[in-house]
């Protein structure tokens, strides 16, 4: 079998060229550069280290490397659609559409496609039942990364590879260390790479702007502050609000008027909500219509170890997940992740729509 492993210079996927070569495969390394510059060459991640690292994982396995660059795609198209979604005042997660566009999408239309399988570090798994392939939960359901994976397609599902999906990241980390790999005390990445070390703030403010505006009391309709932009805050954000007397968190937002809202205090009712209404469902193995009737579920509304429950509907052209606890948080143009009632399977996502308190 012909393989393309994306290596990046962390331990997962340094491990993952390990595991594959115990399996009796000879996968071709591929490093793809995605740090993002402007015309000003204003962003950038660094990748002098990391091309270090791959280089001699490749050449300790024996194993060819190519360094390609999809830095164009995924301007066009992973940092376009972050600005588009911030600029709408919802909250984008670039690393799913980065999964979905870049790394399964760009890099095999450009050179994945002469190979079998592409092979990745997500903490992850495949099975096949019934012929068919599902994205399977890993075993450390702590690192977990079906949520980033969700909105993945059937046919890129069916080519990926994850070989350390079946071990718990302390085993990951211990392989590294007994294979000497230099990337075996590398800390974890943190996800949007085009970031490099420009703040997060910085970006926005760039790329979208500023725009004064009431930061106001939910309850009360009191202006407690003041902020730079409704784009630069995100429901259920608690830091960075400038704001004396906390806590405070963000319950929601009016972009037409520029508007950030906010409740005081740890549990206020505010805070949370037991709908969430989703659109543009994605479905990974089937289609939407599975959840044509009410059914029980697992889902995530943002990256965590834990699971929760509740009941999805259809309402015309867009789905209802109505929670059995309260969610603190939900954010509008997040992903919500569904899962089987096991939390074995995710079965697809879908983008939580804006909604009133």
């Amino acid at each position: 079998m012909n393989i393309a492993a994306l290596v990046s210079g962390g331990v997962d996927s340094s491990v993952v060229v390990h595991r594959l070569k115990e399996m009796g495969y000879q996968p071709t390394i591929f490093y793809i550069q995605i740090g993002m510059e402007d015309e000003t060459g204003y962003m950038g991640c660094t990748a002098e280290e990391d091309i270090e690292i791959v280089s001699f994982i490749a050449k300790k396995y024996g194993l060819s490397m190519e360094v390609v660059s999809l830095q164009k795609e995924y301007w066009d198209q992973v940092v376009d659609y972050t600005i588009e979604t911030v600029k709408k005042g919802l909250t984008p997660n670039p690393d799913i559409m980065c999964n979905k566009l870049i790394k399964f999408g760009s890099f095999n239309q450009k050179y994945g496609k002469d190979f079998d399988k592409i092979a990745t570090g997500h903490y992850a798994q495949t099975l096949i039942k019934d012929d068919t392939y599902h994205l399977s939960t890993a075993v450390d359901k702590h690192k977990d990364q079906t949520y980033f994976l969700s909105r993945i397609s059937y046919e890129q599902l069916s080519k990926s590879l994850f070989p350390i999906g079946d071990l718990p990241k302390s085993r990951v980390r211990e392989i590294a260390s007994l294979q000497q790999l230099p990337s075996a005390t590398r800390k974890d990445s943190q996800g949007i790479c085009f970031l490099g070390k420009i703040n997060y703030s910085d970006f926005i403010k760039r790329y979208v702007g500023v725009k004064k505006g009431h930061i106001i009391e939910y309850e009360t309709g009191k202006v407690v502050g003041q902020h730079n932009g409704v784009w630069f805050h995100t429901i259920g954000q608690r830091k960075g609000l400038g704001l004396s007397g906390g806590p405070w968190y963000v319950v929601a937002k009016q972009v037409d008027e520029n508007i950030v809202y906010v409740s005081n205090g740890y549990d206020v009712v505010t805070q949370y909500g037991m709908m969430i209404p989703l659109q543009d469902l994605h479905i990974i193995s089937g289609n939407p219509t599975i959840y044509d009737n009410p059914t029980r579920v697992a889902f995530k509304i943002r990256h965590t170890p834990e699971f929760t429950f509740g009941t999805i509907h259809r309402k015309g052209n867009t789905y209802c997940i109505e929670s059995e606890e309260k969610i603190q948080g939900i954010a509008p143009g997040q992903f919500g992740a569904l899962y089987d009632e096991k939390c074995e399977i995710c079965v697809g996502s879908g983008i939580i729509a804006e909604y009133k308190l």
